[in-house]
């Protein structure tokens, strides 16, 4: 394992707010980058109160979603519409290896933010562009966020819903996270062909190609000629072998069978259904799928009779695929993530030790920085601001001219 982080010396400048392109300049900072997160003065990027807005749990003292995606960044306080910035703006472009933004075409426009703006002052820069529905089209200036571009827009909302029931609200950046995965790869692959070429390139991303990948099965068989799945009805299901189960202390039970004509006789039989396992109605795949309703009726019986540790035992004992619907809390102590490094220490000095999620990029040959605390706002104006060459009186020039803070 490599004593020096794989991205120590790589400068990343950080001009996105809320959630996937600072995502992404949160993994190359896991990897060691230097990552100078750009903020307005007074107020900060709006991702600093994101853990005020409901659904989202309220933790007295604990900003837990800004330290999850800002971890190891210097904030810099810069008011970028103010002409005495522009000089700070073209110093952080010269210095930066990689910059990330997320401004909307006509702002990045307006603040003079665009990829033919910047790169003239660096040809080795990445710039790095997220947005929720492309660079192009009717619709790219408007803002996106993951559950209308990601969620609502690409269909994933509409089947991941049971029939007759409403849409509901996703987890929050459950779209975001992995479209900053995609960025990082991105700018990765931008990375890899500046050493072959020596220049830097422009690298996309958007949330609404990311819910066209992650919905892509689906939406491959619809521009083939096919019909979209529909919302199901867990109690006529288009298929009963993978379908979810409530249990006597109302939990739920997700079977995932692969290999039906192998697991479904070993299953029933576990189960406790013998006589089903013999029912010529259920005795290949296509016979259970015209039967699905019967066998979904059959199986909420069963699994009501039962409190879900003693299914767990049958079914392991049987070597069956199945599920548990976990609930948040329950999946914070599971025993998996502690075990694969998914959660990791915030180094603090404070005495009370909190953990965070870990980005799931990872090389076994490579290690990663440890989680420090997110900034607060303007921590680093400073030592940033000298690290581009600007003196005590070039601050001070600055913040006289309210162009930093």
């Amino acid at each position: 394992m490599a004593n020096t982080p794989l991205l120590e010396g790589l400068h990343v400048v950080d001009l996105a707010s809320f959630i996937a392109g600072p995502a992404a300049a949160t993994v190359l900072g896991d990897f060691g980058a230097d990552v100078v997160k750009v903020e307005p003065p007074h107020v900060g990027d709006s991702y600093r109160a994101l853990s005020r807005v409901p659904p989202n749990p309220r933790v007295e003292g604990v900003n837990y979603p800004w330290q999850l995606d800002n971890r190891n960044k210097r904030s810099i306080a810069v008011n970028l519409k103010s002409p005495d910035a522009r000089p700070v703006v073209e110093r952080l472009t010269a210095w930066a290896d990689v910059l990330v933004t997320n401004f909307p075409p006509h702002t990045r426009a307006k603040l003079r933010l665009e990829y033919d703006d910047l790169a003239p002052l660096n040809p080795r820069l990445i710039y790095a562009d997220v947005t929720g529905f492309g660079e192009e089209g009717p619709e790219a200036h408007l803002p996106g966020f993951d559950v209308t571009a990601f969620w609502a827009r690409t269909g994933l909302m509409d089947v991941t819903r049971q029939r007759g029931a409403p849409p509901s609200m996703n987890a929050f950046g459950s779209g975001d996270h992995p479209t900053a995965i995609t960025l990082f790869a991105g700018i990765m692959t931008a990375l890899y062909r500046r050493e072959k070429t020596g220049q830097g390139a422009r690298v996309t991303a958007s949330l609404i190609a990311e819910g066209a990948w992650s919905a892509g099965m689906w939406l491959q068989a619809v521009l083939v000629g096919g019909k979209g799945p529909r919302p199901a009805d867990r109690s006529d299901p288009p298929n009963a072998l993978a379908n979810a189960y409530r249990t006597a202390d109302d939990r739920w039970v997700l079977l995932a069978f692969a290999n039906e004509d192998k697991e479904v006789p070993l299953f029933l039989h576990a189960i406790g259904c013998p006589e089903a396992a013999r029912n010529p109605d259920y005795a290949d795949t296509p016979s259970r799928r015209l039967h699905a309703a019967e066998i979904a009726a059959l199986l909420d019986k069963t699994f009501a009779t039962r409190p879900l540790a003693e299914w767990r035992e049958v079914l392991d004992a049987a070597g069956l695929t199945y599920g548990v619907v976990q609930t948040f809390e329950e999946f914070a102590k599971d025993p998996q993530l502690l075990a694969n490094k998914i959660l990791v220490p915030i180094e603090d000095d404070g005495t009370e030790q909190h953990l965070t999620v870990d980005s799931p990029v990872r090389l076994e040959q490579e290690r990663k920085v440890p989680a420090r605390p997110a900034p607060d706002l303007g921590e680093h104006t400073d030592s940033v601001l000298r690290d581009l060459g600007y003196d005590d009186a070039g601050i001070q020039s600055l913040r006289t001219a309210e162009a930093v803070d």
